[in-house]
């Protein structure tokens, strides 16, 4: 028995998985939690496929791929918030048609321009194959990531909820504004090689959602979602090599029950309290 589950941390490309997940799951669990509370989402959605034309421009250039990814996803963000701002159309319906646009964009320019770079890696991500570089990038950007939001979080809660007030309060609310969408790429890019584009944006929204179904408070809701998300991710990881399943859907699949059972839990909760 012991064996059984022990055996999946004996393999090195297997505990590089496990390390991977630990280094991407506090930050992007700690930005779900603004995510969710300032209805940014789809905001997570749209950075993490907008990137994609970034990292095939940035393979052909032949640059760093998370500079191209990061430049992309906060081009992503800019046009967004500028499109927004200035026309009749809703914030989500602008995202929806800015995102869609970039992804189509990396589509035609992947084919196009043929490449040595998987498609398949890029989208689902590799979490079997990551080595020592990936690791260190991930590492020094969660650092950075989960250090300016436990340092700031008060600021950006406050600017979440009420950017009026945050302002009033001598807050500088177009820091912080842009400040989050920055912090938003970065971690899209340190979660790139694990999870890739597209389920990138579970760990970027479920956290948050299944924490804030559990606690009443912001402090305590970034820690019930830390800690969801490295539990979620380890144990997607563990049941991956014992499935033969990939480890990042098996992540997303977990994430998932625990958010129905959160979600069963309040509910019953609010039928004893009528």
């Amino acid at each position: 028995m012991i064996d059984w589950l022990t055996l999946p941390f004996q393999f090195p490309f297997m505990q590089n998985a496990f390390l991977i997940a630990l280094i991407i799951a506090p930050p992007t669990a700690m930005l779900s939690c603004f995510l969710v509370l300032k209805g940014w989402a789809l905001m997570g959605d749209a950075v993490s496929h907008a990137i994609l034309p970034g990292v095939v421009l940035a393979y052909m250039l032949n640059l760093p791929l998370i500079l191209g990814a990061f430049v992309a996803g906060m081009g992503c963000a800019l046009l967004t918030g500028y499109l927004a701002e200035n026309s009749r159309v809703k914030r989500d319906t602008v995202m929806g048609v800015v995102f869609s646009g970039m992804f189509a964009a990396g589509m035609i320019l992947f084919v196009a321009f043929p490449t040595d770079a998987h498609l398949d890696h890029i989208l689902f991500g590799n979490m079997l194959g990551v080595g020592k570089g990936d690791l260190l990038t991930s590492g020094l950007i969660a650092l950075g990531v989960c250090a300016v939001l436990s340092l700031k979080w008060r600021d950006f809660l406050l600017h979440a909820f009420d950017p009026i007030q945050a302002q009033t309060s001598g807050l500088r609310t177009g820091w912080l504004h842009y400040g989050l969408l920055a912090i938003l790429s970065l971690t899209v890019v340190a979660t790139l090689t694990a999870v890739g584009l597209i389920l990138a944006v579970a760990l970027l929204v479920t956290p948050g959602a299944i924490a804030f179904l559990l606690v009443r408070s912001f402090g305590a809701m970034l820690i019930v979602s830390v800690l969801v998300c490295l539990g979620s991710m380890l144990s997607g990881v563990w049941l991956s090599f014992h499935l033969d399943s990939a480890p990042a859907p098996t992540i997303v699949l977990v994430l998932t029950v625990l958010f129905l059972g959160a979600f069963i839990r309040r509910l019953g909760q609010n039928r004893r309290v009528v």
